[in-house]
């Protein structure tokens, strides 16, 4: 008994024999036979939340594993056909095994040509598709819809479980038209998100009228829409644009919401009525300079237009191209409205094509608190070439500040130096002196031997308040001051 009982007491416990590195204990197979199948052992729940983050395709390979994984898939909250998708008959000999009451999320990329899988789809497997998930009060869903001429079903406008939409038609030359012929009904629906597609004034306020709690709206390459009145949505406080070209739409009246991000291109957008904006991000595009010929002055009055009606908002980015057009109507003497923003986010490489926007941007921020400083630029934007400024500047005649143009002269995210950034920051601190905070995002700009030689620098740098420099690299954070 006391041999036994000292046997016991020194035999590792289930966890530790698994985990161990030692040969010996790894080798045993009793103890292994204890240990069992740890993740088989979890409830079937568990094992579908985790299943239910995985591709489909991968989530079914699982059913070879052992007759207890054979159905797990099967009762999963979610189903995904995405990029390397089966083709159409073999999604429905899934949807047909497919066992749970209720679906969370139903996410498909349809295919009409023939060299992106065996069969091309038809428009009746992608309703059969819709349908199956609406049969299963699915609450997230999303449809890449690589078709030409499809009509979106009738039958999806009016559903009382979806919580967030997601329809992309694809990058095509020829937008399908979002045109519901009924009265949508989407009383549960509270993020909606469009791209690439037709929508019309009318279609987007029958939309809008059937969704009473949206709170998000996202449309990304949206044609035929002139005016986005928001008015009639209380609830919709989150909006953001992507405008292509000449894309639409060409007012914008929304009152209610607080967060807008609007990325603007050639055709101005104007923003009729934004007066509860809290949180602003704003950036233009230029996807086409005909004749080496940028549009510079009609870019420069449509950001300053831009940054009136933003004025009262107290969280402000600004991308890179909003920057440089700033900064040549600064040398022009346009004069910039008061801004109430206390958090102020800079999208922008640092170089003399933003200086003097920037600088004028913080001179007429007399409550700013916070800056940050995030140079790998905002998503979404096709930089203005800075060849096609300089052909401006020579023919108007405009120069840059010869200190800051030899001072930041051809900075790009190759070639910076540690001194470069440090020259930057203390520019800011010359400039305003309200400042608590200042985070440079350096992550894939600055690093190595030059971000050792930049925080050395930082605490160097003359001041005139108590303000903290927090430097952040990919991994990192250093306060260095």
């Amino acid at each position: 008994m006391e041999k036994e009982s000292q046997e016991n007491s020194t035999r590792p416990d289930a966890s530790s024999t698994v985990f161990s590195s030692s040969k010996s204990t790894c080798a045993s197979p009793s103890y292994l036979k204890e240990a069992g199948d740890l993740i088989s052992r979890l409830p079937d729940d568990i094992l579908q939340l985790i299943l239910s983050y995985l591709p489909t395709r991968l989530a079914i390979k699982t059913s070879v594993l052992s007759r207890r994984w054979r159905h797990v898939w099967s009762d999963t909250w979610s189903l995904s056909f995405h990029r390397d998708r089966p083709d159409a008959p073999c999604i429905n000999r899934i949807l047909d095994r497919y066992r749970a009451p209720k679906m969370m999320s139903f996410r498909i990329c349809s295919c009409c040509r023939a060299a992106c899988i065996s069969r091309p789809d038809t428009h009746a497997d992608i309703d059969s598709w819709i349908n199956f998930a609406m049969s299963r009060n699915v609450e997230n869903l999303s449809l890449y819809l690589d078709e030409d001429k499809y009509d979106i079903p009738e039958f999806l406008y009016i559903n009382s479980s979806l919580k967030q939409l997601y329809l992309d038609f694809g990058c095509k030359k020829d937008f399908i038209s979002l045109n519901p012929k009924c009265s949508v009904s989407w009383t549960s629906l509270k993020n909606l998100s469009l791209y690439h597609c037709n929508i019309s004034d009318e279609s987007i306020a029958n939309i809008l009228s059937g969704c009473p709690i949206l709170e998000s709206l996202l449309l990304f390459f949206c044609k035929k829409l002139k005016v986005l009145d928001l008015s009639k949505s209380p609830r919709l406080i989150t909006l953001e644009i992507t405008r292509r070209c000449r894309m639409e739409p060409t007012q914008l009246v929304a009152p209610h919401i607080r967060c807008l991000r609007l990325i603007n291109s050639e055709k101005p957008c104007a923003l009729v009525d934004v007066s509860s904006l809290s949180q602003a991000e704003l950036d233009i595009t230029a996807y086409a300079i005909v004749d080496n010929k940028l549009e510079a002055d009609f870019h420069q009055t449509m950001v300053v237009k831009m940054l009136e009606k933003c004025q009262n908002v107290e969280k402000l980015t600004l991308g890179a191209n909003f920057l440089k057009m700033l900064s040549l109507a600064e040398l022009r003497g346009v004069s910039f409205p008061k801004l109430k923003a206390k958090a102020l986010i800079l999208e922008t490489m640092i170089s003399r094509y933003v200086i003097h926007g920037i600088v004028k941007v913080l001179q007429n921020s007399p409550d700013l608190k916070k800056l940050t400083i995030h140079p790998m630029g905002s998503a979404g934007s096709y930089p203005i070439p800075e060849e096609h400024i300089d052909i401006y500047l020579d023919s108007h005649g405009l120069n840059w500040d010869p200190s800051w143009s030899s001072e930041f002269k051809n900075t790009s995210r190759r070639n910076v130096e540690s001194k470069q950034v440090a020259s930057f920051l203390q520019l800011v601190l010359k400039t305003i002196s309200t400042l608590e905070l200042i985070v440079a995002r350096l992550e894939g700009y600055i690093k190595g031997r030059r971000l050792v030689e930049l925080r050395q620098m930082v605490p160097m740098l003359p001041r005139n308040n108590d303000v903290s420099i927090v430097l952040s690299s990919r991994r990192k954070r250093f306060r260095v001051t």
